[in-house]
């Protein structure tokens, strides 16, 4: 197990101190796991109706995360996974309760229903006005199965915003209370995990599941889910978690809702927005209108792989509620609001590459079989690449050379003929630089922008070639500031080059000059192996790169070695 923890035991308080820290507006109950707004008791005393919720931790940032003006005036936190204790309840009760009186807003599960419902018992026979609202959103388990009755999820969090609006703008007790059943009522949530979580006192997973497995329908606990299944495309989980959704709560074309996109824990925001994509041209195709969205983390179970969406039926009074403002620090600070389709796609402002005019590049032409064979090679090289700059980089090269290799294929038949091999070039330099970026993109578009210049200049016989090559290499070493052994790319190109020209000047035919280039270059990646990185991707972690070959050095050999078998004469 690894987490970036203290003790075991000291992982709640350790957490909640952390939040409170950072947020001035939020304060702990002294030596109790709760979290309070700093101006709870003058909110209650004003008649404001107080709100709290709470449950186990491990599902940051909820519970503490939605204290704050205009949602929860406390969260009460237990262990990682288990419902606070009764006294607990009781303490968070006590601490914010005020005239208006107090409304628990619980998940539906075993342990929180049985400790907020006891602590509201004992409060109303203290004298305090206490109502509990229970949500259980999860539409994967059935209404009236054989079970302990649908979970509360991510939707809990909707339900939060909706009753703190509510409260913060005046309503009673019995009005909040009602505002945040309605909501549960008109709630549905279902989630997928690609892996399970660590709970710490535990320190193995809850369940295992294979590389291409994924757990449909499971709750926030790191429990098992309702169906075991194989992995599938964000699209497709996303239609058959909305279908399940849209079904349970009989959601018809015209209808206005909420979405939620949660992450449970361990899901990188660009899947999210993936997801959320995907969820939103859903159901607009459904005819289903969605009002708001948001996508983030929102009520996770620890570091879970995995999503679960939530829809919320809305009208005016609803999204008024949700459009209300607050203070708590994990809502989100946008609107919400979608984009339309004339928002979401702006034509770009510069115009996308003209074709040729007249002649175009052969495809039979020496040149275009030259390119088309560097091509192929990159390609069939991506997992080679990609291993080798996982191993001292970060993993890109790999699709980096075969973004360009595939754009380059693409755009070439609209090029300038063989004729104009410096305008191939140049065509070339613009496809690279327009559909790679990172460090392989730019310095590859100055390598064919210096090669193209120095054929205007040259000719196109073999040495002018040669020279094209040598003074390209030169435009790398300016743009990227790397020099022969800093362990980069110029450490397999500048060696090809020189060897390129020397067999050249010494009288060698073009099969022979570039046979001594495809093997400087192997040689100058060999070398890179024992070279302490300066420059490029391995000078991140030093001393750790030796041993291994730099892989950019490594696509140009291979590269150099392509263009030497395909120009065979």
């Amino acid at each position: 197990m690894k987490k970036l923890i203290n003790e075991v035991a000291h992982v709640v308080p350790d957490m909640l101190a952390g939040l409170a820290a950072l947020h001035p507006q939020l304060a702990l109950l002294e030596d109790k796991n709760i979290v309070l707004r700093t101006d709870a008791r003058e909110a209650a005393a004003q008649g404001q109706v107080a709100l709290i919720s709470g449950g186990g931790s491990g599902h940051e940032p909820a519970h503490g995360g939605y204290v704050g003006r205009g949602m929860l005036s406390a969260a009460v936190a237990g262990e990682v996974f288990t419902s606070p204790s009764t006294d607990a309840v009781l303490d968070a009760i006590r601490a914010v309760a005020g005239p208006a009186g107090v409304l628990l807003i619980v998940k539906n599960y075993t342990g929180d229903r049985l400790n907020f419902g006891l602590a509201a018992e004992i409060a109303r026979a203290e004298g305090i006005a206490v109502d509990m609202v229970v949500v259980a959103d999860d539409v994967a388990l059935s209404a009236n199965g054989d079970h302990a009755g649908r979970r509360g999820l991510a939707g809990t969090v909707l339900v939060h915003k909706i009753a703190g609006a509510a409260a913060a703008g005046g309503a009673t007790l019995a009005q909040v209370a009602q505002a945040a059943r309605d909501a549960a009522a008109a709630l549905g949530t279902m989630g997928v995990a690609l892996t399970p979580c660590t709970v710490p006192a535990a320190g193995k997973p809850g369940f295992t599941l294979s590389e291409g497995e994924i757990e449909w329908g499971l709750g926030i606990h790191g429990e098992a889910g309702v169906e075991r299944g194989q992995l599938v495309t964000a699209g497709d989980a996303v239609e058959r978690l909305l279908l399940q959704i849209t079904d349970d709560l009989k959601l018809q074309a015209g209808e206005r809702v909420a979405l939620l996109v949660n992450n449970l824990g361990g899901t990188p925001a660009s899947e999210l927005d993936i997801v959320a994509g995907a969820a939103l041209t859903l159901l607009t195709t459904r005819g289903i209108k969605v009002e708001r969205a948001w996508a983030g983390t929102f009520l996770s179970a620890l570091e879970m792989a995995g999503i679960s969406l939530t829809l919320l039926r809305v009208d005016e009074q609803r999204l008024a509620l949700l459009d209300a403002a607050t203070q708590a620090p994990a809502w989100p600070a946008g609107s919400g609001r979608i984009a339309t389709d004339a928002q979401a796609s702006l034509q770009a402002v510069a115009a996308a590459p003209a074709t040729a005019r007249g002649a175009t590049l052969s495809p039979a032409s020496p040149l275009a079989r030259a390119i088309d064979a560097v091509c192929a090679c990159l390609q069939q090289a991506e997992a080679r690449l990609t291993d080798m700059d996982q191993q001292v980089g970060d993993g890109d090269l790999g699709i980096s050379m075969t973004r360009a290799a595939q754009g380059i294929r693409e755009n070439m038949p609209g090029w300038p003929s063989e004729r104009d091999p410096a305008a191939v070039l140049r065509a070339m330099s613009a496809t690279v630089r327009r559909v790679v970026g990172g460090t392989s993109g730019p310095l590859y578009a100055i390598l064919l922008m210096r090669g193209a210049a120095a054929l205007e200049q040259h000719g196109a016989d073999a040495h002018a070639w040669a020279a094209a090559l040598r003074e390209a290499v030169n435009g790398v070493m300016q743009l990227g500031g790397a020099k022969p052994g800093d362990r980069t790319m110029v450490d397999a190109l500048l060696p090809a080059a020189d060897a390129l020209q020397q067999a050249l000047a010494s009288g060698a035919d073009v099969d022979k000059a570039l046979a001594a280039a495809a093997t400087a270059a192997e040689q100058g990646t060999a070398a890179t192996a024992a070279m302490t990185p300066r420059r490029g991707r391995s000078s991140y972690i030093g001393q750790r790169a030796l041993g291994h070959p730099d892989p950019g050095a490594h696509a140009v050999a291979l590269w150099l070695a392509a263009l030497r078998d395909v120009l065979k004469s």
